[in-house]
């Protein structure tokens, strides 16, 4: 067993390794950025070079004077010193200036990158893994940081060698016919090393990005190893491509100790010749001994184009770093409009002809849907239906291929960022808090910053201050000092969305990893106590449905109903859904957490949000243009009516007699907890509530008392080897225990 996969460790844009044109124009805006800087290390460089090439004449001149006692000879000694000492200062301002433009290069690479990733569209920042981006944004941007400069300065350093070949030819045009001999070897021996290393630099990058790649995700995916007891296989799996990048390194510096090795070899033989031929015309005396000596200082300066090779390994690393670098800045862009929504809008939500197309593939097609302001609105559908990516589009983290989607009737494509996120907010079933502290997180992107009143009482609605106040500096404690379990950070990730409700709220199954009761608190909480609009909830228990006004039912990617959850579970193939669902759960589902504490009432919702979570009378229908779905039980705050069958949900005493009041039971009836065959209909001698949706995953109402003549106890789940109690008259549906129905939280 091994974590996870991540992706492909080297995704990248078409095209990225065919052509450097991307890289090349991320390095031209890199130096742009420190344009006066990078221009500085340019003429220093050149100003290094020209005092280089200065410093040869120079020194033969004062030699000659002062070999002939000419009175000028010490004035010339002072200033072939000054040239000198020019040289060495300019030298090392280049070597300053070099390091600054290095730095501030790579870190406008690095926020570039950062920002056109935080910019992109999620499906598309997705392709790349964390590894991935990680080494593009972290030792690539860093070596494709050292180009700018790298650039100045191996143009400069061109000037040396062609000025000393120019120089040798004005001094003595047979000294110069020698060392050109010898250039064509030269000038092959650089071309083999620039084709050669900028493959074997590519392969390399390549193989540390893949590397990495493996790395962050064995990191991430560290308990599951542990638990598996894999640590030597995964061990392997990332180190496997160790010798790959041995060899592509050992061949990197073989390409270039070998060409450092030949023109090393080659620059003496060159030197010798410009002397012996040199020394030939000192003897016929066409040459005086400055001359000689500065015709030998030029044909050194000439020989130095060898030197140039590590500018140009520099340079040719930089620019396949910046290739990969610049690959996350074409990530596809989520772009705004400048729109705004008309004030006080209710929140109708309209989606019309969405489609979208993933990978060549439609998974969403043909859905058009309108949710009335203030509903509640739940998408259930099998794993793979969509359900995620329709919650994303209608939130806007994504935009769909073909389609519009409209709050308020303003497409949300022509809203402004600050106007879209304002109104329109999230919660996940894995979310990511930021932040310094819990405060800080559950705080996070609201504008402007919520009071600390408000905070808490966010952390009520979704059931975390219980255990925020535990921790050791309640809501003030350091994220990192803070143990949370994945419960936890759930909540935490509500109670963020709950502090900034607007008109639209998406909770893409924000409560998969919360026990039954927990969830069913929260759901309640947010009835209740969350003011805001239009609520788009991705369901997986039955309770979550069923408190919904309107329900979409996806099947590979299509909507095949929509209605009251009443009205489709008539339907086997919607109870089967569910059914699915809660055979994962039972497998699935998260040890209970400690229980928060009960929601404290507060002030229903406006009129204009239909409370979802109030029940009318079983055996009524719903109020007549109330759209809100009929949930059986009786209302929660109401006490129950001696004689009267026990509340959808209650588990009944396995060893109580019959409740006072019940019909005797006719024959067998469903395991309590069981969901119904989704083949069957329901059996008749169950005598479900009329008009009722069972809430499989439902718990008892905390504020009613026991039936009487019944003894539940609370949370304790039947026998599981015995049928139901003759005469108990459990109505089919009820949870058996808890978050054994509707999904169990998966």
């Amino acid at each position: 067993m091994t974590a996870p996969p991540s992706p492909s460790p080297s995704p990248a844009p078409q095209g990225e390794a065919a052509s450097g044109r991307g890289g090349d124009r991320a390095l031209v805006a890199a130096a742009r950025h420190s344009g006066v800087r990078t221009a500085a290390v340019g003429a220093c460089s050149v100003a290094a070079a020209l005092a280089a090439l200065a410093e040869p004449a120079v020194l033969g001149h004062a030699l000659d004077l002062l070999l002939r006692r000419d009175p000028a000879g010490p004035s010339w000694t002072l200033v072939c010193a000054a040239v000198i000492a020019a040289e060495v200062l300019l030298d090392a301002v280049t070597a300053r200036m070099t390091g600054q433009v290095g730095g501030r290069s790579t870190a406008w690479l690095r926020r570039k990158g950062l920002a056109a990733l935080l910019r992109a569209v999620p499906h598309h920042a997705g392709r790349h893994s964390p590894g991935d981006l990680t080494a593009r944004l972290t030792a690539h941007a860093t070596e494709a940081g050292t180009g700018p400069a790298a650039a100045a300065a191996g143009a400069a350093s061109l000037l040396p060698p062609l000025g000393g070949l120019v120089a040798l030819f004005l001094i003595d045009t047979w000294t110069a016919l020698a060392f050109l001999a010898g250039l064509p070897l030269l000038f092959w021996l650089l071309r083999s090393f620039a084709r050669d290393s900028g493959a074997s630099t590519a392969r390399y990058q390549e193989v540390q990005l893949a590397m990495a790649g493996r790395l962050v995700e064995a990191l991430a995916g560290a308990r599951t190893i542990a638990a598996a007891g894999t640590v030597e296989r995964e061990r392997t799996r990332i180190l496997r491509a160790l010798p790959e990048l041995g060899a592509q390194g050992r061949r990197m510096w073989h390409v270039y100790g070998g060409t450092s090795a030949r023109t090393s070899a080659l620059m003496p033989l060159l030197l010798y010749m410009v002397l012996g031929v040199g020394g030939l015309r000192l003897v016929a005396g066409a040459l005086g001994v400055g001359e000689l000596l500065a015709a030998v200082r030029y044909a050194g300066l000439a020989a130095g184009i060898g030197a140039v090779t590590g500018r140009i390994a520099a340079v040719v690393r930089a620019r396949s770093a910046a290739r990969r670098t610049a690959a996350v800045f074409d990530l596809p862009e989520l772009g705004y409009g400048a729109g705004e929504l008309p004030p006080r809008g209710p929140g109708r939500l309209e989606l019309d002809g969405v489609r979208v197309v993933r990978d060549g593939r439609t998974v969403l097609d043909g859905i058009d849907l309108v949710a009335p302001g203030g509903a509640t609105l739940a998408v259930v559908g099998r794993s793979g239906a969509g359900k995620s990516l329709l919650a994303a589009v209608a939130g806007r983290l994504t935009d769909p291929d073909s389609g519009r989607v409209l709050l308020d009737g303003v497409p949300l494509d022509e809203l402004s960022a600050a106007a879209l996120r304002r109104e329109v907010g999230h919660a996940f079933d894995r979310p990511a808090l930021l932040g310094r502290s819990v405060a800080d997180a559950i705080a996070f992107g609201a504008s402007p910053r919520p009071a600390r009143e408000e905070v808490r009482a966010a952390a009520r609605a979704a059931g975390a201050e219980p255990f925020v106040l535990r921790l050791p500096q309640g809501y003030d404690t350091v994220l990192a000092d803070a143990p949370l379990s994945g419960g936890e950070l759930q909540r935490l990730g509500l109670a963020r969305a709950f502090v900034r409700t607007g008109r639209l709220l998406v909770l893409d199954d924000a409560t998969s990893s919360l026990d039954t009761l927990t969830a069913r608190e929260v759901e309640r909480a947010l009835a209740r106590c969350v003011p805001g609009g239009t609520r788009i909830v991705v369901a997986h228990r039955v309770s979550s449905a069923a408190r919904a006004d309107l329900v979409v039912w996806l099947e590979e990617g299509r909507i095949r109903a929509t209605g009251s959850h009443a009205e489709l579970w008539r339907d086997p193939a919607y109870r089967a859904v569910f059914a699915v669902q809660a055979e994962r759960g039972r497998e699935e589902e998260p040890a209970p957490a400690p229980r928060p504490a009960p929601v404290p009432e507060c002030e229903p919702v406006p009129a204009s949000a239909p409370l979802a979570s109030a029940a009318p009378d079983p055996h009524s229908g719903p109020a007549p243009g109330s759209g809100a779905v009929p949930v059986s039980g009786p209302p929660e705050d109401s006490a129950p009516v001696p004689g009267s069958r026990p509340v959808v949900g209650s588990l009944p005493d396995p060893h109580s007699g019959p409740v006072r009041g019940s019909a005797p039971d006719p024959g067998p009836r469903p395991v309590v907890g069981s969901a119904p065959d989704p083949n069957s209909g329901l059996v008749p001698s169950s005598r479900p509530v009329l008009g009722s949706a069972p809430v499989v995953d439902s718990a008892p109402d905390p504020h009613s008392g026991p039936v009487p003549g019944s003894r539940p106890v609370l949370g304790s789940p039947p026998d599981p080897h015995s049928g139901p109690v003759p005469g108990s008259g459990a109505v089919v549906g009820a949870a058996g225990r808890p978050g054994a129905g509707g999904g169990g939280g998966s």
